[in-house]
């Protein structure tokens, strides 16, 4: 990367920023100008090693040739023709990602938020068309500490006072249960369940890992009970965890599962649910849409993301770095860490509250040259690009252990 042209300083972005934009985001004092790879630059062309990839927007890092490439040659042709006529990319998009996830049809939408609400609508109409429970009776159980997203229904079921703050009055229908609790959620299923809509990991939440078991057994519950069983892979899913989907760790096929984020390969907002034909056939024309869902540059994109994971490549890098992971974290349990979970390139990292609240060490990262992010109280999450290498990652986990003795 060559340094950017200046022009105005990153101060004088952020101080801009302050009376035009809605006040919902609490960034940290970093104005990125350019990236490649797993790096960053600032508007003054200093270099940050980037060890969040947009909450796995970006695991194929920044700017992968293969996906620019793709949007590029596509930009040359078509980039949108809303669905009311067919376009040249979309077929190929849904064949590669059925197959991919091993389920049979798609329905592309383009935020996660969007393919949840996508997901909770298709299940209540299969609930009612299918399965029979009486009209506008369908419940759906979702788990404590979720995060599925910020629309006014997706917060009706949050339990984080934060996100449901003011936005009353809520959409009923939910059941919420906690979080690898097998019992409490069979207690909640009932013949009114059109789903249980669950993230194999909880990523808003900490990294949470549930106990090996839990996700069979909830597609257990849900195969008894004769309901859905919908897995949230908005974040988990496309090779985080050194899987496909985080699901494959229990060798679990949900009837249906929610992609997003690096679906879109962090050029374009690419969503989708992904689920059996007998789920999304009780869709008809009209029933739902989307004006750019499933839009050419967003089908050629996303073909691309499926063709890199086709190899199993990201995958297994995500699988074997993720040791190196586990390793450098664990060497700083009890100095300055007090405890983490993770799994492939993906973890949840506590930090003793006496060195720092969450953000504190991720400003003192930043200022070293390393991007993470906070999430609840003290607990940092690590997520790089799949395509970081042995050495970042080492160098960015020493810098996290310098951090901590400095603080402690």
């Amino acid at each position: 990367m060559t340094a950017p042209v200046r022009t105005r300083s990153s101060a004088d972005l952020i101080r801009a920023e302050e009376p035009v934009l809605a006040h919902n985001y609490h960034p940290l004092p970093v104005v990125v100008a350019r990236a490649e790879g797993t790096w960053v630059e600032d508007v003054e062309g200093r270099r940050y090693l980037d060890m969040l990839a947009g909450y796995s927007a970006l695991n194929f890092g920044h700017r992968h040739p293969a996906l620019i490439e793709a949007a590029h040659r596509q930009l040359d042709t078509l980039t949108l023709t809303s669905r009311a006529f067919h376009n040249d990319r979309l077929a190929e998009f849904a064949e590669s990602l059925a197959e991919l996830t091993g389920l049979d049809m798609v329905l592309p939408m383009n935020t996660g938020a969007e393919a949840v609400e996508s997901g909770i609508k298709v299940a209540r109409k299969w609930a009612y068309e299918v399965k029979g429970v009486p009209a506008d009776r369908a419940t759906i159980v979702v788990a404590a500490g979720n995060f599925h997203g910020r629309t006014t229904t997706i917060v009706s079921f949050s339990t984080d006072p934060e996100a449901r703050g003011g936005f009353g009055p809520f959409t009923p229908g939910f059941r919420v249960v906690p979080y690898n609790d097998l019992a409490a959620l069979e207690a909640a299923v009932d013949e009114t369940t059109a789903a249980v809509l669950i993230e194999p990991i909880q990523g808003e939440a900490g990294v949470l890992i549930p106990d090996e078991g839990y996700l069979r057994g909830v597609r257990e519950v849900t195969r008894r009970a004769g309901c859905l069983f919908i897995a949230d892979e908005i974040q988990s899913g496309l090779g985080r965890t050194g899987r496909t989907l985080a699901v494959e760790h229990e060798d679990v096929m949900p009837d249906a599962v929610l992609l997003g984020k690096a679906l879109g390969g962090g050029i374009v907002p690419v969503s989708a649910v992904v689920a059996r034909r007998e789920v999304l056939s009780v869709l008809r024309p009209g029933e739902h849409g989307s004006t750019f869902g499933g839009n050419p540059l967003a089908a050629a994109v996303g073909s691309a993301v499926v063709e890199l994971l086709r190899t199993g490549e990201f995958q297994q890098r995500a699988a074997e770095l993720g040791v190196v992971l586990r390793d450098g974290l664990t060497a700083l349990v009890g100095r300055g860490v007090l405890g983490f979970r993770a799994r492939g390139l993906w973890a949840g990292v506590d930090i003793d509250p006496a060195i720092g609240t969450g953000r504190e060490i991720s400003r003192r990262l930043m200022d070293r040259g390393i991007l993470v992010k906070d999430t609840h109280g003290s607990t940092i999450r690590l997520a790089p690009p799949l395509t970081v290498t042995a050495a970042e990652l080492r160098s960015a986990l020493g810098t996290l252990g310098e951090v901590l003795r400095e603080g402690s």
